[in-house]
């Protein structure tokens, strides 16, 4: 099973009793909130688990939404002096934010309270290399892939040296989170998190060990996503941004080609510029634009599958949320690790629109394979990933680095 081949507890079953070391004081650092959706709720089951287990020294966020974990314990840098620059394009200011939040957070590890750091890939270069000077074991988790997707470029440089850069320019310039920064980041952490086989790869390929790396899945709430009745028709859904490097417009090409009776097509959450076109090309009546939404279980309870060819992710949130509501489905290997091609649901190449249209077709010519891979989803997710299943990954990998230390 995927996970068993990094150096990862079981995902079967969580972990009650421990036998390692865990932190004394933790410090953990994220560019998003605690609480909410997405990286959010990532953030705060972290951040729960260290706190039930009394070692939470301070988290450092963007915000702070939630009650369970005491105020006191989060910085919330909600109101920041970066906003003065705020009229920047965004990529300058995003890269603002995330060094004023390293800067932070490095201030706060140069005191020598805490015994582990944890944060996340490109928001923690200045931590990283305090940790590394006064010997503090530290975790870096990586939301996607390895920054160079799996190719190994070498020792590519910046096309634009700094140094030749007008005074004014250089400036804005050093506000961007580059390329040799992540490389940097990498070596510097004693672990890093990756959330799927294929994140994995990526780094393997790249010369890290298996020791380095750290399978830690996400996990869903399957009592919020749950199964609900089958629509009377065959009702595919899609969930997440509409962006083409979640294959939007491959999906859209190929709803467009099958052109199905009763059947519908919804489409939920935001969308994109680069959506638009697509959505014209290959318009059809049965599709619907439900946008975004805080309430997602609600739609995908509602469907027959879930169809998700994303390019490029780390573990995607949707498919755990699809597949804890009984949604076989239709996605790539680079989405994650939730769908086992054939059990759980089908499994094509990403950018093939002729094997999504193929898969698509199967599964409305065969209610009883829904059915089953339906079952087979639910069972799975309740199985390996509920965030009790989350948390006890992450004790394991907390105990894990606390070896690392001098």
């Amino acid at each position: 099973m995927v996970g068993e081949t990094l150096n990862a507890p079981s995902p079967s079953r969580p972990a009650t009793h421990r036998s390692g070391v865990l932190p004394k004081h933790l410090l953990y650092s994220i560019f998003a909130r605690i609480g909410g959706s997405g990286l959010d709720t990532d953030a705060f089951e972290t951040l729960r688990a260290s706190h039930r287990g009394g070692f939470l020294g301070r988290a450092i966020a963007y915000d702070n939404r939630q009650e369970e974990i005491p105020a006191h314990l989060i910085q919330s840098l909600r109101w920041h002096p970066v906003r003065l620059i705020s009229f920047l394009d965004r990529p300058y200011y995003y890269g603002a934010k995330k060094k004023y939040l390293d800067w932070i957070a490095s201030r706060h590890l140069a005191t020598g309270r805490y015994d582990l750091f944890h944060s996340w890939s490109g928001d923690c270069l200045q931590s990283l290399r305090v940790t590394h000077k006064l010997g503090i074991p530290s975790i870096v988790e990586i939301p996607t892939w390895h920054r160079d997707r799996g190719k190994v470029l070498g020792d590519r440089t910046s096309a634009t040296p700094t140094a030749d850069l007008s005074g004014h320019r250089r400036w804005k310039e050093n506000l961007l989170q580059t390329r040799e920064r992540f490389l940097e980041e990498y070596e510097l952490a004693d672990m890093l998190f990756v959330l799927s086989e294929k994140a994995a790869q990526t780094f393997r390929v790249q010369g890290f060990s298996e020791e380095k790396l750290f399978y830690l899945p996400r996990g869903v709430d399957a009592e919020r996503f749950k199964p609900g009745p089958r629509p009377p028709i065959f009702r595919a859904i899609f969930s997440g941004a509409l962006i083409e490097r979640k294959g939007i417009h491959h999906l859209l090409e190929a709803w467009h080609r099958l052109d199905l009776k009763d059947a519908e097509l919804w489409l939920v959450g935001s969308v994109h510029e680069e959506a638009r076109p697509h959505l014209k090309k290959y318009w059809r009546n049965n599709i619907k634009i439900v946008g975004f939404v805080r309430d997602v279980e609600n739609y995908l309870s509602q469907g027959t599958v879930h169809v998700f060819p994303s390019q490029c992710e780390g573990s995607a949130k949707v498919t755990y949320e699809a597949a804890a509501c009984g949604l076989p489905q239709i996605t790539t290997r680079e989405a994650g690790d939730v769908v086992t091609d054939g059990v759980e649901g089908i499994l094509i190449s990403p950018g093939n629109v002729g094997e999504l249209a193929s898969a698509i077709l199967e599964l409305y010519r065969h209610p009883e394979m829904v059915e089953r891979m339906g079952v087979a989803a639910r069972r799975r997710v309740v199985e390996n990933f509920t965030w009790d299943h989350f948390r006890a990954r992450l004790l394991g990998a907390y105990e894990l680095a606390m070896q690392m230390a001098p």
